[in-house]
């Protein structure tokens, strides 16, 4: 029953998922570059926390809209592996203990975004004219 449902809406589930995750990482890269929602911003941090937020910032958006998503995708993975091994592992190997959970989970969305790519309502189906182009 369910599965002949997600199956006729499948496209329907995967664009609010790219669309939720591309987002949510573009408000946390506002938070690093701009400071917003409280955070004091990339001012107070290094090189690497700007960084950081230029991907978050872009990528999100770029996810989010449906362009260039697997590469952007293939970024922001390795970001959130860099996250978790600069910025988590120092505090304990689990998650639980070193407050790492949003970086591993944005790795797992990542991943299942490189694999699918943008599919339909995204800028890239509207430029390529429902061919791969990007």
């Amino acid at each position: 029953m369910f599965d002949k449902y997600f199956k006729k809406h499948y496209d329907t589930f995967y664009v609010v998922f790219r669309v939720l995750i591309g987002l949510l990482f573009f408000v946390r890269g506002g938070q690093k570059i701009f400071g917003l929602f409280g955070s004091k911003g990339a001012a107070t941090f290094g090189t690497l926390i700007w960084t950081a937020g230029i991907i978050e910032l872009v990528g999100g958006l770029l996810i989010a809209i449906g362009l260039f998503s697997r590469l952007v995708a293939f970024i922001a993975a390795l970001e959130m592996i860099g996250a978790y091994a600069i910025g988590h592992l120092s505090r304990g190997l689990f998650p639980f203990q070193n407050g790492g959970e949003a970086a591993l989970l944005y790795l797992a969305a990542f991943l299942v975004i490189v694999v699918h790519g943008s599919k339909k309502f995204s800028v890239e189906k509207a430029l390529c004219k429902n061919k791969e182009c990007f």
